[in-house]
């Protein structure tokens, strides 16, 4: 199996900045793209960033310029750096891996989620 453990979500001002981590541990051969959605209430999941195996970001428009993916292949672990944040960012945050096991296609996984709020 393959799980993944976020941190570093939490409570922060307007124009704050907070880091995302997200590690990927298990049986993994390979990761491929890795990358952040998020979900506001009452909301749809949205793509944040995505960064691919050979370190290629893509950002949403609304994050463009304030927002950083980074990746460590050493460590499995996807990061997001978050500055200039505002109240509209609050929602939960999801990482994902695009990962091969042994014998096994690549498949999509999932992180359990982090809450980040931007609030005064």
């Amino acid at each position: 199996q393959v799980q993944l453990v976020e941190s570093g979500g939490g409570l922060v001002q307007p124009g704050g900045s907070l880091r995302l981590s997200c590690a990927a541990s298990g049986s993994i051969t390979e990761i491929n793209a890795m990358g952040w959605y998020r979900q506001a209430p009452g909301k749809q999941r949205d793509l944040v960033a995505t960064i691919t195996s050979s370190d290629s970001p893509g950002y949403a428009d609304s994050v463009k310029g304030r927002f950083t993916i980074s990746r460590d292949n050493a460590k499995n672990t996807v990061y997001l750096q978050m500055n200039s944040l505002k109240p509209e960012d609050t929602a939960v945050y999801f990482c994902y891996v695009r990962a091969r096991r042994v014998l096994r296609p690549y498949t999509d996984y999932w992180g359990q989620g982090t809450q980040v709020t931007v609030s005064s």
